[in-house]
């Protein structure tokens, strides 16, 4: 029997091992894409805190041996009016707690070992979405990096006011997070006011997973539906409210991946001037061919903003999308296509989303 040299043998098996690394690290792991890409590149922790220039760093560890042992009595050691960038550093564990960043506390940047290894947890249904957060940001130029929220409340009444149950409210103007999470099953982002800036993160839910008025992009992040058979609407990705043309708030989606457990829409309005926009977006077979619902919305439809460009994706095609979706032409979507429909340049630690990430 023809035998290989044993040396030929380890190259070859060192090659192979080499090549299913490889392979396994530009798949993209969506379900139903089937094909490699490249894993866009994310922002860096290190990059972040060198931009801005903190000499001041508060650790948290839930075992004891740091600063703090929980987030909030490290945030409630800043003073008010804080002048200058604090970072409070939560090292690996999970917190249970809630978190409020008040608003006259700017400038912390709240760092974690890894959305998968640092999380803040509560469990609270409520009528109120505010008082259901598990994390609320109120105060401005906050940044979050490498961190998980999660409200793990079981799911409530369907139909009712008491099956709201947030992971996180975003009430304040310049606020940022990377990298990070957002786990619920009802509710998920109360994404409420100001404008705001996602990338790489992951967020996870079933109806109406990202909601609210604020000016925000999300920038190269996952969003996993998980349906709910006892709604109606089975599970939708937004709820933006705006309720006139003059308010110049919505979401917009660039790049990042849409799939689920179950059938889901992009989005349902609140308000009839409801803005949303999903560019260059993955969206799995999970995206109902409608795309868009107008569940429990009795008002003018004419001039809801829901708008797609070059999506791509089993769930993707729109010859069967709702009526009012706007298939945007290059013109139509080029204010959309860069941290300036939010002012980035004017606040953002780094700008590195243009055309070009496209």
């Amino acid at each position: 029997m023809f035998r290989l040299p044993l040396i030929m043998f380890k190259m070859i098996n060192v090659a192979y091992v080499f090549m299913l690394i490889t392979s396994m690290y530009f798949l993209d792991g969506v379900a139903d894409k089937g094909v490699l890409t490249l894993k866009p590149t994310r922002v860096d922790a290190t990059l972040l805190t060198s931009k801005i220039g903190s000499n001041r760093t508060i650790i948290v560890d839930i075992h004891g041996s740091e600063d703090f042992m929980s987030v909030q009595d490290a945030i409630d050691s800043i003073p008010l009016g804080n002048p200058n960038w604090v970072i409070i550093h939560v090292k690996e564990g999970v917190y249970r707690e809630k978190v409020r960043i008040p608003r006259e506390k700017p400038r912390i940047f709240l760092k974690g070992s890894g959305r998968t290894k640092t999380s803040i947890v509560w469990s609270q249904s409520s009528e109120n979405n505010y008082e259901s957060s598990t994390f609320k940001v109120e105060a401005p130029y906050f940044v979050a990096y490498g961190i998980s929220f999660k409200n793990d409340a079981p799911t409530g009444i369907a139909n009712t006011s008491h099956n709201q149950s947030v992971a996180a409210y975003v009430g304040a103007d310049k606020v940022a997070f990377y990298s990070c999470g957002f786990y619920s099953n009802h509710n998920t982002l109360l994404d409420n006011k100001g404008r705001h800036y996602y990338d790489g993160c992951y967020i996870q839910g079933s109806i109406d997973v990202i909601f609210g008025r604020a000016r925000s992009i999300f920038h190269d992040c996952e969003i996993l539906v998980i349906m709910d058979n006892r709604m109606e609407i089975l599970g939708s990705v937004t709820a933006h409210s705006r309720t006139s043309t003059n308010e110049n708030t919505g979401f917009v989606f660039i790049r990042g991946k849409i799939y689920g457990t179950g059938h889901a829409f992009l989005g349902r309005p609140k308000g009839d001037h409801s803005r949303v926009v999903f560019v260059n977006t993955y969206m799995s077979k999970s995206v109902r061919p409608e795309g868009w619902s107008k569940w429990n919305h009795n008002g003018n439809l004419e001039n809801i903003y829901h708008a797609e460009y070059d999506c791509h994706g089993p769930g993707s095609a729109t010859n069967n999308r709702a009526k009012w979706l706007k298939k945007l032409s290059d013109e139509e979507v080029a204010p959309f296509l860069s941290t300036d429909f939010i002012d980035g340049k004017k606040w953002l630690i780094t700008d590195h989303v243009s055309t070009k990430n496209l």
